[in-house]
């Protein structure tokens, strides 16, 4: 899966909206994402404060009408319960951090 080392591609899969490898924390999960070009996620919300870095390619975050685009090394938040989706034009990388409070 990409360009993580296979040290990270060893941990527990997870596959819903996305496929990444999954490390579990205290109060957070840390998600290493891929996404290929075309993906869409449609809107959604969750209950999790989401930070995350851009490691390989872009990804177009779109909320209250608007698309921001962060690349490689370019950090993003999304608040628990705001509404966004996200659109990936090219093949793209990211390490997510969700945190359950």
């Amino acid at each position: 899966m990409g360009g993580f080392p296979q040290k990270i591609r060893g941990l527990e899969p997870f596959s819903e909206r996305f496929d990444a490898f999954r490390l579990p924390a205290e109060g957070a999960d840390i998600l290493f994402a891929l996404y290929p070009a075309g993906t869409t996620i449609p809107p959604h919300d969750h209950e999790t404060e989401n930070h995350g870095v851009i490691t390989k390619g872009e990804l177009i975050l779109i909320r209250g009408g608007a698309e921001e685009r962060y690349g490689p090394g370019d950090w993003y938040h999304v608040a628990a319960g705001e509404a966004h989706a996200a659109r990936f034009e090219v093949e793209t990388e990211e390490i997510e951090f969700w945190f359950q409070d």
